[in-house]
């Protein structure tokens, strides 16, 4: 293999990068050469042949020095997949051995212990949950599976109604601040992207659980490999009674993953379906605690992805959002005469989209478009229709299409992209709207790397947003799109001891979206009523216990996370729904480690206070205004481990402790169930 070599080179290695298919480096295929001039300028990238593990050579005038293993997690956190090292964003990755160690049953559950996340909960396990970032309310948050923008178009509420198993999960990926070059327009205050597992042989999996309040689930998952295609089939179900009255729940989810391989290319396809019907005890107004919902989302995706210097990659996806929603439940006695029936939807996406990217000697440049549909059918939805389809009477569609370009510079100790999303929604007539993203990351050791960014963002309302009017609510189909703008700076550590973050961010929204009233009598109103300033900063850090201690003593990891926010807003006098009820501090923390022989507990404690307030509703009438309470929550998971089969018990809010999330839905006290997993490779 001939190199053009400028003096003396130093190497820095990824390992697996191999067997990795979101690795940009692996999608060339190559061993990938980068020369840099005197540290600032790349001046060469070669091709060879593939090689077992992937190397960047940064060749530059000095001594030899020997390969540096750098951070193998590879994270989306811009259009071009980086080394975590090499990333200006402040990106949380939860791996899977981290989703194996938790005390949790749902991905809702799993992302309260990420100390930059705000789960307001409903319903546990996976029910409803509204997922926010720095701030923000549920809907400001692309909810991505494998990359695809599932953001549900008819209210956030509904985001993770997504047909996956934690045990399907590789990684999630948590992308703090606005983030619309990477995800999109509607990337208000971040993204969470799920990545599910790629398999590379046959396997099996499988899991049963029960527990207290009438818990039951069942987990099977599936893996088959023959020559160049792979095929995955997982499937799951989950119930209870209920903690509280009306809080009962059934979920089942399904999906099927196949990948064909092809002799300089590869295609995914994905299909899913979740369905959920429970109890929604006081979810959306206080006054009536017998509500329920029943929903189904259907899910499909096809995307193709070449190698080359020039890779390619088209994307199509579709996806059905059905709900029906019950004010007051079915069977419950002394119904009012005024309740004639229930709301009726059916929300779809769809989407096509194509990324290029291009590796050369500066750097690698991406480049693409996207366009996307939004539609929904409903009976109190959207504008009049003229001939009804069953129970929908009210209709309204939207399109937007964008167009990016970004490139990344890379030289031998830093990292610079710069780039922008040109964006055009039909709601908005005539009119381009362009969100810049500049972002930088300097190595200053092969431990320390510090990094800035600045990115705008914006959000349409969503259909609930612009339409829901009851008896309670009164929407509002003249609302503007919210606009957000953040600067961001940190530090990340990476050692074999220890990895650490910090993170201080600046970010200021105008046009604030959010359901609010006068008085506790008057009805919630839909309306851009604010604008806010927030800033704040988030630290993180993990310990390998085994490479402080030793391995011969029990402990293994420890993990602490703290967030703290200061959000200003335009006083307005007016009671906050969702915009101005966030976290002001939040601190996480875990401990893992062997008790006796193939034994280990995993310890998982957070404490929150959130600012706001709430107006307390007494026998169904509205009280006083009362402040958010801080609360602190222990869980507890034990694992006993015999060859392919685990035993494990949750014990989950240990010490019983009486909290909410949402005013007047109280979430559940101390909970134990237990079960059994069985994996065959």
């Amino acid at each position: 293999m001939n190199k053009k070599t400028i003096n003396k080179s130093a190497s820095f290695r990824f390992r697996r990068f191999a067997r990795k298919g979101y690795s940009l480096f692996n999608s060339l295929h190559k061993v990938v050469t980068i020369g840099v001039l005197t540290g600032s300028t790349l001046t060469s990238a070669q091709a060879a042949l593939a090689n077992p593990t992937e190397v960047i050579r940064l060749e530059m005038p000095g001594d030899t020095i020997a390969p540096t293993e750098l951070e193998e997690v590879v994270v989306t956190a811009s259009k071009a997949a980086l080394p975590l090292n090499m990333t200006a964003r402040q990106v949380t990755v939860i791996s899977s051995g981290e989703i194996e160690r938790a005390p949790v049953r749902s991905i809702e559950d799993l992302l309260q212990f990420a100390a930059g996340t705000d789960i307001l909960q409903r319903g546990p396990h996976g029910v409803q949950a509204d997922i926010s970032l720095r701030g923000g309310s549920s809907d400001q948050t692309a909810i991505l599976l494998n990359g695809v923008n599932l953001t549900n178009p008819q209210t956030g509420h509904y985001s993770f109604d997504l047909p996956i198993n934690l045990s399907d999960i590789e990684r999630i990926e948590i992308v703090q601040g606005p983030s619309s070059l990477i995800y999109g327009a509607g990337a208000f205050s971040g993204g969470i992207n799920i990545i599910t597992k790629k398999d590379n042989n046959s396997n099996a999996f499988a899991k049963l659980e029960g527990g207290m309040h009438g818990l039951f689930g069942a987990e099977a998952r599936a893996a088959y490999r023959k020559n160049s295609r792979l095929h995955t089939l997982s499937a799951g179900y989950k119930q209870s009674d209920g903690y509280i009255p009306n809080s009962d729940y059934q979920i089942s989810n399904l999906l099927l993953q196949s990948r064909f391989e092809l002799s300089d290319a590869h295609i995914d396809f994905q299909a899913g379906l979740n369905d959920k019907a429970y109890g929604a005890n006081t979810f959306y107004s206080a006054a009536y605690p017998n509500q329920f919902d029943d929903t189904r989302t259907l899910f499909l995706s096809l995307k193709g992805e070449t190698t080359g210097k020039l890779k390619m990659s088209p994307h199509i996806y579709w996806s059905r959002h059905y709900d029906e929603f019950q004010l007051i439940r079915d069977g419950t006695p002394d119904r009012p005469d005024w309740y004639k029936d229930h709301n009726y939807h059916r929300s779809d996406l769809f989407g096509m989209n194509l990324q290029m990217q291009y590796a050369s000697e500066w750097g690698i440049t991406s480049f693409g478009g996207e366009f996307r549909n939004e539609g929904i059918l409903s009976s109190v939805l959207g504008k009049p229709m003229e001939d009804t389809i069953g129970k929908f009477s009210k209709a309204d569609n939207r399109s937007s299409i964008s167009y990016f370009l970004e490139h990344n510079f890379i030289f031998r100790s830093f990292t610079f992209s710069m780039g922008g999303l040109l964006h055009h929604h039909t709601a908005v007539a005539d009119q381009f709207n362009f969100y810049p993203a500049l972002n930088g990351s300097l190595r200053a050791t092969n431990q320390l790397t510090l990094y800035a960014s600045w990115n705008r963002a914006s959000r349409m309302p969503t259909f609930t947003d612009l339409y829901y009017t009851t008896r309670t609510h009164i929407g509002n189909s003249n609302l503007k799109a919210e606009e957000s703008e953040a600067l961001e700076a940190g530090l990340r550590y990476t050692h074999p001891l220890v990895k650490a973050n910090l993170t201080a961010f600046y970010m200021k929204g105008s046009n604030m979206i959010d359901w609010v009233k006068s008085s506790p009598e008057a009805l919630w109103e839909s309306t851009n009523h604010t604008r806010i300033h927030k800033k704040g900063f988030e630290a993180n850090m993990q310990f390998d216990l085994r490479e402080w201690l030793g391995a011969n003593q029990p402990f293994t990891a420890f993990k602490t996370g703290y967030l703290y926010l200061q959000q200003e807003r335009v006083d307005d006098n007016l009671i906050s729904n969702y915009t101005l009820n966030h976290l002001r501090h939040k601190f996480t923390a875990s401990l893992n480690h062997r008790l006796i022989g193939n034994l280990s507990l995993s310890w998982h404690f957070r404490w929150q206070e959130r600012a706001g307030s709430y107006i307390q509703y007494i026998d169904g009438q509205p009280g006083e205004l009362v402040e958010y309470k801080p609360y602190s929550i222990l869980d507890l998971k034990a694992l006993y481990r015999i060859r392919s089969a685990d035993l494990f018990i949750h014990a989950n809010n240990l010490f019983n402790t009486t909290h909410v999330d949402i005013g007047n839905i109280p979430q559940p006290g101390f909970w134990l169930s237990g079960g059994v997993t069985l994996k065959i490779n």
